[in-house]
């Protein structure tokens, strides 16, 4: 994939664009620790080719700059940069994509994005403060390492592995992105865990007035979908949390067939509101 780089003050953001043009578009947020190459088969499949998609990495992650700022390695400060990256790209109503902590990030941003034509967010359990860490996460040594600055090769091994299925081949590159990752990005961003450190998730997704589409993997093997389903989500696309079969924390990627589709779906019907 060929990235351009846009300016956010002092930082450089690495941006990758479909062969798609026009409405309905949409903008993918990656998870911690990852890149937009993990979003590789939405930006250079069927799906690219017919919707404008655009995809960024994270300050500190993939082929962006680290942080000149710390206080960016938080949803606050991530989802300020996703609204100034959406505005420049004139993406600012379309439909935003998040993943895992791309979720967390988008459900930040909405404030930010009021003409969003609707959010999409998978293996991201929205959290309200103290977070119920226990409750909307499953018990995996993996979550460790999501907020350790630095991973030896076993933690980010175990890290990437616990993204998938169980027992499926880990892509090379899912590890290159972990060790690529300014290791700051995890410790800032549990150091940003705190009252006021970021906006209360369950709210957000209890008072949206735009849809809210909502996927899991069937064999997830970091976050809750119980958890998930028993939330106050009055805009909740079709009524309900959407499974992907046969897929754990990274459906994009699995299953791209049965993920596309959804958010094909989604796109389409966002579209006629």
């Amino acid at each position: 994939m060929q990235a351009d780089i846009l300016k956010v003050g002092a930082d450089s953001i690495a941006v990758y664009q479909s062969k798609g043009r026009g409405k309905p578009a949409a903008f993918l947020i990656h998870g911690n620790s990852c890149s937009s190459r993990s979003y590789q088969r939405q930006l250079e499949g069927a799906l690219g080719e017919k919707f404008r998609l655009a995809a960024m990495d994270l300050p500190g992650h993939g082929q962006s700059s680290p942080a000149s700022d710390p206080a960016t390695y938080s949803m606050p400060g991530y989802a300020r940069v996703v609204a100034e990256v959406a505005k420049q790209l004139n993406l600012t109503e379309a439909v935003f994509v998040g993943w895992s902590l791309g979720g967390h990030i988008a459900l930040e941003a909405t404030a930010q994005l009021p003409k969003a034509a609707g959010w999409l967010i998978f293996g991201t359990p929205p959290l309200a403060f103290p977070p119920a860490m226990t409750e909307a996460f499953l018990p995996n040594p993996a979550m460790g390492a999501a907020f350790k600055p630095d991973l030896t090769e076993d933690e980010a091994a175990g890290f990437a592995a616990a993204m998938f299925k169980p027992g499926s081949p880990v892509p090379d590159f899912f590890l290159d992105d972990i060790r690529r990752t300014d290791g700051q990005a995890r410790a800032q961003m549990a150091a940003s865990i705190r009252p006021d450190g970021y906006t209360d998730e369950i709210a957000i997704v209890a008072n949206l007035s735009a849809p809210l589409a909502v996927l899991h993997g069937e064999h997830e093997q970091l976050v809750n979908g119980a958890y998930i389903s028993a939330l106050k989500m009055p805009t909740l696309w079709r009524g309900a949390v959407q499974i992907v079969r046969d897929a754990g924390h990274a459906p994009h990627w699995e299953q791209p067939d049965q993920f596309n589709s959804l958010l094909e779906a989604f796109l389409l019907e966002t579209a006629k509101r």
